[in-house]
């Protein structure tokens, strides 16, 4: 379970409470429904059950523990129903806020600055793609190169029946060459204005959401780009 969690881990949210959170959640997930991101309230004084925000690829959840703990209350908007999302930094914590299309409006205080950016991004990149949905025609001009290069290779080895023939083709091939990190850090910072940043990171969510890239990638990519925004 631990494992599990240290993804949601990273800005200092009390494992406890996302523990207590994801083991809820896993009974009310839908099919292919998947956390994005876990934003848990802390206030200046002790919050022994502090209330959480959980961003999935198809809803905002809005988690509030009752009865000391002993039961929670879930209260779930699909990203089709939200208008807009919001937020505040304020000198302690920020506020993450959200309107629906029926005028209901919900917000979250004293959530940690940091983590309040990343549940606003998220919460962004998934308003986006419900109004800007990713075509087949988009995802094929998006793959990678050596990706490309790949599946090609693959599908011309599929009708070869004899092992020995392909085995020059294994031993010779070379991994691509990845890009010198301090190289794709400057042109970041030196070409790419923030608009340009964000349409690149709505890019990557884009090949994370259809297959083509894996998670740890996207992560990777995220973390770089949100670091100049």
């Amino acid at each position: 379970m631990i494992d599990n969690l240290k993804k949601f881990l990273n800005e200092e949210q009390d494992p406890k409470a996302i523990e207590k959170i994801t083991s809820k959640l896993n009974d009310l997930l839908m099919k292919n429904e998947e956390i994005g991101y876990i934003a848990v309230q802390k206030k200046p004084a002790i919050t022994v059950f502090p209330d959480s925000v959980v961003v999935t690829n198809k809803r905002i959840i809005i988690c509030q523990p009752k009865n000391l703990g002993l039961t929670m209350n879930f209260t779930d908007f699909t990203w089709d129903e939200v208008e807009g999302t919001f937020m505040k930094e304020n000198i302690l914590g920020s506020e993450f806020s959200f309107s629906t299309k029926t005028q209901i409006q919900v917000s979250i205080d004293y959530i940690p600055k940091i983590q309040a950016r990343k549940i606003a991004t998220f919460a962004k990149e998934q308003l986006d793609l419900l109004k800007n949905p990713v075509t087949i025609e988009e995802v094929k001009t998006q793959i990678p190169e050596y990706i490309q290069e790949e599946v090609i290779e693959e599908v011309e080895t599929e009708e070869v029946t004899n092992y020995a023939e392909i085995m020059p083709a294994i031993s010779n091939y070379s991994e691509p060459i990845a890009e010198n990190p301090a190289t794709s850090t400057e042109k970041l910072s030196n070409e790419l204005t923030q608009d340009e940043l964000f349409a690149k990171l709505q890019n990557y969510k884009k090949l994370l959401d259809n297959g083509l890239i894996l998670q740890g990638e996207y992560d990777a990519y995220k973390k770089e780009i949100l670091s100049y925004m």
